[in-house]
């Protein structure tokens, strides 16, 4: 199944959080999306890796995304080393994104920065050929996404370029939304974190509304590219007036 853009995460969530309007952006296109998320989560306070699979899916869903697969590298165990890189580099193969939204290359979470890194690496080398993998014991084709972009996450920083999900934002939200173990509930006993505070969602309301006010839209995500992205013509670069 080749996939036009494929975002790829190290916690169920991350997405959602950060890059889950822009992927309802590309589905409403009908373009072919999928996600990627390298653990279950496990080592999360909330919840249990289980519920949070059960989450991730329903949240799919509401993003329209055809495919959510999990890789299954260990929570904030794993490494940006040969074995994940080959890991990583079979689902590059076998889905054949054009582009690749990752985790941001620094963060709070040190395991958001570890997966942006691993990630970037294991999109150059899944176009060596003479790096050998297979998927169901048949031998795959080299390939290297054109575009790896990097989203914002818990560190407000300088986006490289701003999406506009001004028509997308409710989703998103309701995709988030879909994490009920992770997000503030008045009736959980369950321990409270630095995400399941009563204004955390609120923070990332507030992220967003300032991302779009940057490029006169009501909401935005922003995200990092380390290569300068081209355009074909200055008109790429309008979008509609706010009413």
């Amino acid at each position: 199944m080749k996939l036009h853009l494929l975002a790829i995460a190290v916690h169920p969530d991350d997405i959602e959080l950060s890059c889950a309007g822009t992927l309802i952006v590309h589905t409403q296109m009908g373009q072919k999306v999928g996600i990627l998320d390298l653990t279950q989560g496990e080592l999360g306070t909330r919840g249990t890796a289980e519920l949070r699979l059960q989450e991730a899916q329903e949240a799919a869903k509401v993003m329209g995304v055809i495919v959510r697969e999990n890789a299954g590298m260990a929570d904030g165990f794993f490494r940006n080393d040969e074995a994940h890189q080959l890991q990583l580099i079979t689902y590059i193969r076998k889905y054949q994104p054009e582009i690749v939204i990752a985790n941001a290359l620094q963060d709070r979470h040190p395991d958001h920065g570890r997966s942006g890194k691993l990630i970037s690496d294991a999109c150059f080398l899944a176009g060596l050929k003479k790096i050998y993998t297979e998927h169901d014991g048949i031998p795959q084709q080299a390939w290297r996404p054109k575009r790896v972009y990097h989203m914002i996450q818990d560190r407000l920083v300088e986006p490289t370029f701003i999406v506009d999900i001004s028509d997308t934002f409710q989703k998103k939200m309701e995709a988030i939304k879909c994490y009920k173990s992770q997000f503030h509930d008045p009736n959980s006993n369950e321990p409270v974190t630095y995400i399941a505070t009563e204004g955390f969602l609120k923070h990332i309301e507030a992220r967003d509304s300032i991302m779009g006010k940057r490029i006169g839209a009501h909401h935005g995500e922003g995200f990092i590219s380390e290569n300068i992205p081209g355009i074909s013509d200055l008109d790429h670069l309008l979008l509609p007036e706010l009413p």
